[in-house]
């Protein structure tokens, strides 16, 4: 509600201004404020869920997807350069940092990875993992694998 009042506001000013400069009101900026407001609140959103995702959710089960190796030499999020060599992965929630193991629930192997990275976007998902931890669970082949999270220790505690 506060929000929504700041951003009347904002729009009232902004016409106020363009009438006394014998200019009509633009549209394109009140069409800005709006998508500004929209920004904030889900990036108000996001940064609450990270922050409390360590915490409320030690164990997840999902479906484990592989890195396309469209992505080799990009940057992750926590501004490093992918490989599929490293044992990392991309989580949309849990702090950048944190150690993981995953354990894929058809064969019972496991690897502990780093994330490092956001994603994965599709749904269904709930972590992307680089070849070489998707190898060491028997998921590279297969491309796909329902997996157990276990959150092994967090980027805080090191």
């Amino acid at each position: 509600m506060k929000t929504t009042k700041l951003v009347f506001m904002v729009m009232i000013g902004l016409a106020m201004i363009e009438f006394t400069a014998g200019q009509s009101f633009n549209i394109a900026a009140a069409a800005s404020v709006k998508t500004a407001k929209t920004s904030l609140a889900s990036s108000k959103t996001k940064a609450k869920s990270t922050a409390t995702a360590a915490k409320s959710k030690k164990l997840m089960k999902g479906v484990a997807t592989v890195y396309a190796d469209k992505f080799i030499g990009r940057k992750t999020a926590s501004g490093q350069r992918f490989r599929q060599s490293e044992l990392t992965a991309a989580h949309r929630l849990l702090p950048l940092g944190t150690k993981v193991r995953v354990t894929n629930l058809r064969n019972q192997k496991t690897v502990e990875v780093r994330i490092n990275d956001r994603g994965p976007w599709a749904k269904g998902r709930i972590i992307d993992l680089s070849a070489a931890a998707a190898a060491k669970v028997g998921m590279a082949k297969r491309g796909t694998a329902l997996v157990k999270l276990e959150v092994v220790s967090s980027a805080s505690s090191g």
